[in-house]
């Protein structure tokens, strides 16, 4: 098949591929993140067991209700969003006039409460979750073979974050939505219900965490911890991309994938901070992140 940089080039895609499948994870999560912070103005360090718990949703619409993946790739996102609104209304939403501090304490907290529940009931040890029948297999590209589940993370991930993306850019909600933030009382002067819109997006950027969840629940096991392991990455991923910006979100996500499935190949050692060297590099540059603007 040949050699690219001395690198025979079924071991270069294959660690590309993988790179994009964590990239996948990395946009969806950021997006979420970025959405919460960025139109409600909170650090949500909760994320990572939102994801989690999206993740545990599905294994148990599965293992007690036999509710299989397709079905939960819906549900488990608006379980996990509910959840989210319940705890935007009764708890951030008294935060949202204070210091930046007090939201990312009272979600870090509601993030260890949730990992030690979910540690005290399932344990350390991963719950299998198997890959949906349909996406079984693999599909020859000509220079390696691609499992169909990993290619359809890449596809689905890529086309939620750009919807995404679209509706709060591009359409009048979206324009409802920014405008809500930075002007209510306009808002509320053509009829909306502004603290129930922030409370949706809440919601909606709580439930992007739980469907990355679900999707990432056949590729690795759902742990307890598997929250904690990602929540570090993604928001270096943020803060690269800009705090708050939607489509640097997105384009660091993948991008970052990437970087970080090449370091695995030609320098492995720093595969597991590569994430960190470019946000630190990013920093001393650009403060306000590749895509974010100065506040």
């Amino acid at each position: 098949m040949g050699e690219i940089f001395g690198m025979p080039v079924q071991v270069l895609m294959g660690q590309l591929a993988i790179g994009l499948i964590n990239g996948s994870f990395y946009a969806l999560l950021s997006l979420g993140l970025a959405i919460i912070f960025g139109l409600l103005n909170v650090i949500n360090f909760a994320h990572g067991a939102q994801y989690m718990l999206g993740a545990f949703v599905a294994w148990m619409l599965l293992h007690y209700l036999g509710i299989g993946y397709w079905p939960a790739l819906l549900l488990a996102p608006l379980i996990v969003g509910a959840i989210g609104i319940l705890m935007e209304r009764f708890m951030i939403r008294k935060l949202y006039h204070v210091d930046h501090v007090y939201g990312l304490l009272l979600t870090f907290g509601i993030a260890l409460i949730l990992q030690g529940l979910f540690l005290n009931m399932f344990g350390v040890s991963g719950q299998r979750y198997p890959t949906p029948d349909a996406l079984r297999g693999m599909v020859d590209l000509g220079f390696m073979f691609l499992p169909i589940y990993r290619g359809w993370v890449i596809v689905a991930s890529l086309a939620v974050c750009l919807l995404t993306w679209f509706i709060i850019e591009k359409t009048k909600l979206g324009a409802y939505l920014r405008a809500a933030t930075e002007n209510p009382e306009l808002v509320r002067a053509f009829g909306i219900n502004v603290p129930v819109l922030i409370t949706l997006t809440y919601g909606a950027g709580v439930a992007l965490a739980a469907f990355a969840g679900v999707m990432a629940a056949p590729v690795y096991q759902v742990s307890p911890i598997m929250g904690a392991e990602i929540i570090i990455v993604v928001f270096a991923v943020v803060v690269i991309g800009g705090m708050g910006s939607l489509l640097g979100a997105i384009v660091a996500g993948f991008g970052l994938g990437l970087v970080e499935g090449l370091t695995r190949v030609f320098y492995p050692e720093a595969s597991s901070v590569v994430i960190f060297l470019v946000m630190a590099i990013v920093l001393l540059l650009k403060p306000s992140g590749l895509f974010g603007q100065a506040r």
